[in-house]
């Protein structure tokens, strides 16, 4: 714990937490997916900083960036977005800072990246059958044919949703990843030394 979080790193965490909370207001939809799923990029800064810092200010970064998240915009789906986006965003970043730390290279780095986004495409697929869409289906009284209607007109074969996790909520998910990912690859080394300067 003291190797990775003291009092000179807090204020990176924050100020990597706030932006990520306002890269999540920047979101777009993609072709793969149906349109209320979207794709933002609020996990750069948390897997830039877990990279600079370590995986516990990783999963601090994803608190703060929730937090004032839901400060500037209250949610609107009795908290199950929020929770899903954490537990993701967590199982990608918070998985791929901590192996990273075993290897500080760009080949540690690559599969530290790879890793974490598998871990998260898992949890994500996983959570979503069990979880998140049986929940909207509760909340929102939307037919659970309705949500799959929705991906059998990007996919004609899903028809259930098993097949709609497969394939509209996998997609989804390595898209984002493989985004962040690639902007992580070119933002690292420009940005580390500003975050490990100003928490050293």
């Amino acid at each position: 714990m003291k190797k990775y979080l003291n009092v000179k790193t807090i204020p990176a965490i924050a100020v990597l937490g706030a932006l990520g909370a306002i890269l999540m207001f920047f979101d777009f939809p993609i072709a793969f997916a149906p349109p209320f799923y979207k794709v933002d990029l609020g996990d750069l800064p948390c897997l830039i900083g877990g990279f600079a810092l370590g995986p516990i200010p990783a999963f601090f970064i994803q608190v703060i960036k929730i937090i004032i998240k839901l400060i500037l915009k209250p949610t609107s789906t009795a908290f199950v977005g929020e929770i899903a986006a954490f537990v993701f965003s967590c199982s990608y970043c918070v998985s791929a800072s901590y192996i990273y730390q075993k290897q500080k290279n760009k080949k540690g780095a690559i599969k530290a990246m790879i890793v974490g986004s598998l871990f998260m495409i898992f949890v994500s697929v996983i959570a979503n059958y069990l979880f998140i869409i049986p929940a909207y289906v509760k909340l929102y009284k939307m037919p659970l044919e309705a949500i799959i209607s929705m991906g059998s007109a990007i996919f004609p074969f899903i028809n259930n949703k098993l097949t709609f996790v497969l394939s509209c909520v996998l997609l989804f998910n390595v898209v984002k990843a493989v985004i962040v990912d690639i902007l992580t690859l070119f933002l690292y080394k420009h940005v580390s030394p500003i975050i490990k300067r100003y928490s050293k």
